[in-house]
């Protein structure tokens, strides 16, 4: 399949911000899903692969930060096709290439969950199959994240500069494609297609590691699932608010993970269909900075994977 790209000649030839995002080389389909911008934070620039003696190297970057992502429809392009215009136009910029790497070369599952990523279903990571840039030239950094789906391409960047005036501060994601009540929704047709999904109506109080109720549907839908669909399995990554330390906060994501594969298996679901992680605080979608963003954060994603 023949990918006709927009490509930038000149691109951050004669800007003095950062890196325009409607300069990136995207495919012609590519549709934004995801657009923000944070003046004043500072933004961990991943500068080498994850690993478990060290954790994720970074560079710190203070300024406006830029987040876009978008994705392509009915595209046969890999992360290494959508990846491969965007680094030669940074190196045609003079920018310097401090990372270049795929997905279990980045450190997989760690690395995706050690770095920042825009939620879904404006952003999509196949934890098998992804590749991840970064760069920088003076006082300007960039990240760009590339996946797919069974369906979609999906691209991320996230441009920070220490000089650049914010526009804004919305979040925005395209019509149609924000996440449905998991209670009523179709939970297992989003599992399918996007590879996750948070588990909605599986609620913690902060500090907290028990379910405190019966009959959670979600649940009771996966354990369905898996148990007629034994070539699926289910990894159930607990994530937290930002109160506390990182290392408190993965034992008690862990522990929140463990409490929902317990009630799957209890519900019927076959023990070696399902497994937990915990990430902490590592993989926000919301703000930390209100009690209503740390309660979005308290959760359990479902992530769906093939039978080993």
């Amino acid at each position: 399949m023949i990918i006709i790209l927009r490509r930038a000649s000149l691109l951050l030839a004669c800007l003095a911000g950062p890196l325009a995002a409607q300069d990136l080389p995207l495919p012609e389909a590519a549709e934004e899903t995801v657009s923000l911008t944070e003046a004043g934070v500072s933004y961990a620039l991943p500068s080498g692969p994850w690993t478990a003696d060290s954790g994720l190297p970074a560079l710190r970057v203070d300024g406006t930060l830029s987040l876009r992502a978008w994705r392509i429809d009915d595209s046969a392009a890999t992360p290494a096709d959508l990846m491969g215009p965007i680094r030669e136009s940074l190196e045609g910029s003079d920018y310097e290439i401090l990372l270049d790497c795929a997905a279990a070369r980045c450190g997989g599952f760690d690395f995706r969950f050690a770095t920042r990523v825009a939620p879904a279903p404006g952003m999509y990571v196949d934890l098998t199959d992804y590749r991840f840039l970064s760069a920088r030239k003076g006082d300007r950094a960039i990240s760009v994240l590339t996946s797919r789906s069974a369906a979609a391409g999906f691209v991320q960047s996230i441009q920070i500069s220490e000089n650049e005036t914010p526009s804004g501060g919305i979040v925005t994601t395209r019509a149609g494609t924000s996440a449905p009540d998991v209670a009523t929704g179709d939970l297992i047709a989003r599992l399918e297609a996007q590879g996750h999904v948070p588990l909605e109506d599986v609620t913690f109080a902060s500090g907290d590691t028990s379910l405190g109720q019966d009959g959670i549907a979600s649940l009771d839908t996966l354990a369905r699932y898996l148990a007629d669909t034994p070539d699926r399995r289910i990894l159930l990554v607990g994530h937290t608010d930002a109160e506390g330390s990182l290392a408190g906060n993965r034992d008690l994501s862990l522990a929140r993970a463990r409490s929902v594969a317990a009630y799957l298996r209890e519900a019927g679901a076959p023990a070696d269909q399902v497994a937990a992680e915990g990430v902490g605080y590592l993989a926000p979608r919301a703000s930390n900075l209100s009690p209503e963003g740390r309660a979005l954060n308290r959760r359990v994603e479902a992530v769906l994977l093939a039978r080993e």
